[in-house]
């Protein structure tokens, strides 16, 4: 039986956090005894007790549990190789530090019952503790629409991310140039939006499917440190699709035009940042040289795809 659902998750040594996901997997899954559900996760080569802690936990379980490896480290690898696995209509991914809410799957479910044509659909995604940075979060409580023509970087977000099985045929893997643990540090689930757009499909975002995310990052420089690796990513990401996407170009100059808000409107959240927009320019601009200078050999999608 083709499953409703098929849950991708990437780890790397994170045994001693994994419990509470995947408790939390369980406890949704039960919550939703209609819903045919299959969980797929990849161990991108952890070098802790991980892959026993896996084993042991899917072996309690009452829905099927896909446990893949991907040596090579890189989150897009990991999750490339989470998608040649998958067999769900809907295919939904989350991060190792992120817990599902019990009604995880039902709603999930029913958003995308709503939904008359194949999509991308981000969900919410609440701080996991209060003692945390509030980064990598994305907490409005009511449905929203991408505009075709916007940067849908920070629109949905890949800890909680979810995708019909039509979007992977026609838009393919993730770029593994990209993301966590690869050459450009971040960005890869932006690429793959950007691409999702360029196909003609949706990007929608809907709070009914949550999840906390428990990312740890309690001091300044850690976030900054985030935020330059985002800007860097997307850098490299307006490099990467300068000839096949028109948009690219107006993206940069929306983001030269932003800095004078640094006087206007200035930016006052991220405390160890004190010119915002000029900051993320500074590094969208390191991004874009990197990857025009990077090494042709460097693996992923083609070097100007659009």
């Amino acid at each position: 039986m083709t499953p409703d659902v098929s849950l991708l998750v990437c780890t790397r040594d994170r045994g001693a956090a994994l419990s509470t996901l995947l408790a939390s997997i369980t406890c949704a899954a039960a919550q939703a005894p209609a819903i045919v559900i299959e969980a797929v996760i990849v161990d991108n080569g952890s070098r802790d007790d991980t892959a026993e802690r896996l084993r042991r936990w899917a072996a309690d379980q009452r829905f099927p549990v896909r446990l893949l490896r991907e040596e090579r480290p890189g989150l897009a690898r990991a999750r490339n190789a989470g998608l040649a696995g998958v067999r769900g209509r809907i295919v939904a991914m989350t991060d190792d530090d992120c817990v599902l809410h019990p009604d995880y799957f039902l709603g999930l479910v029913d958003v995308f019952a709503e939904v008359d044509r194949p999509a991308v659909i981000g969900g919410r995604i609440l701080p996991g503790n209060a003692a945390d940075l509030p980064v990598t979060l994305k907490t409005e409580d009511h449905p929203m629409v991408a505009a075709p023509d916007a940067f849908p970087g920070g629109f949905v977000m890949g800890a909680n991310l979810a995708l019909s099985a039509e979007v992977i045929a026609r838009v393919g893997r993730f770029d593994e140039r990209f993301g966590a643990g690869a050459r450009f540090v971040a960005a890869e689930d932006t690429d793959f939006l950007l691409r999702v757009q360029h196909a003609g499909f949706a990007i929608l975002y809907d709070p009914r499917f949550t999840v906390d995310h428990h990312h740890g990052r309690r001091a300044i420089p850690d976030e900054t440190r985030l935020l330059a690796g985002y800007s860097f990513g997307d850098g490299a990401l307006y490099a990467k699709h300068w000839r096949g996407d028109r948009r690219v170009r107006v993206f940069l100059l929306r983001d030269v035009a932003s800095v004078a808000q640094d006087v206007t409107r200035p930016i006052t959240t991220h405390r160890g940042i004190r010119h915002f927009h000029l900051f993320r320019l500074r590094h969208k601009l390191r991004g874009m040289v990197a990857y025009w200078t990077a090494p042709a050999e460097a693996e992923g999608a083609p070097r100007h795809a659009g």
